[in-house]
């Protein structure tokens, strides 16, 4: 049977409150509430403690990385506390992660993409200030626009380019899976088959979603290890 999973962020906007608890149980006992009818799991739950002026969000990142790894739903227990953020906003739909919350779960992601059109606005407001210098430079004189004589070139461009968002998605990936294979070594599952096998057990699919062998824990290691080495 389908058993959909969650993942729970919690949000608390001070230290004291993120120690006693104080508003936390209230949002834990929502999620908890709403998850105890039909087939759903859940896979963990994050709390972030943090200033209402704060826009890093490192737990907020961490939620997101485990959705993606369990192939889970982002669940929150109200709407209001969160959606008005830009950052949240802004995570939430770079992540490419589902959402919902248990105040408003009709709202999910269609109010996520209103609340977000003020920022796009504002990016086309820049888009058309770009185009009002480009056309100033015209008048100018200022000769405009590619050379067409070369569409190999601009070809090539556009493989780059292609394979460079392949290159990106290929490391983030890689940046969620390296703490599980991290903590499975430390705990003396070490061969390429084990950390498959592990892997597998835990339900975690590879990036197209298929089961793990130890060839491609041997390049997700690999691609991890890049990214510990850049800059």
């Amino acid at each position: 049977m389908f058993e959909r999973k969650f993942v729970a962020y919690y949000r608390v906007s001070t230290e004291k409150q993120g120690r006693s608890g104080l508003g936390l149980e209230a949002q834990q006992e929502a999620v908890r509430t709403y998850l105890r009818g039909g087939d759903w799991q859940l896979m963990a739950e994050v709390v972030e403690v943090e200033s209402g002026k704060k826009n890093d969000r490192p737990r907020l990142a961490e939620a997101l990385r485990l959705c993606r790894l369990h192939g889970a739903v982002l669940i929150i227990a109200k709407l209001d506390r969160l959606a008005r953020n830009v950052a949240f906003i802004s995570n939430l739909m770079e992540s490419g992660v589902e959402f919902t919350a248990v105040d408003f779960p009709q709202a999910n992601r269609l109010t996520v993409h209103i609340l977000a059109a003020v920022a796009e606005h504002e990016r086309e407001m820049i888009s058309k200030r770009t185009k009002d210098a480009l056309a100033a430079a015209k008048a100018r004189g200022k000769k405009l626009g590619g050379n067409r004589g070369k569409i190999h070139l601009v070809a090539r461009k556009g493989a780059e380019a292609s394979a460079l968002v392949r290159s990106t998605k290929a490391r983030r990936r890689a940046a969620d899976i390296g703490p599980i294979v991290a903590d499975l070594q430390a705990n003396g599952t070490t061969s390429l088959r084990q950390i498959a096998a592990a892997l597998n057990e835990r339900h975690i699919k590879t990036s197209r979603g298929k089961s793990w062998t130890p060839t491609q824990v041997m390049r997700v290691m690999g691609q991890s290890a890049g990214n510990a080495g850049a800059p």
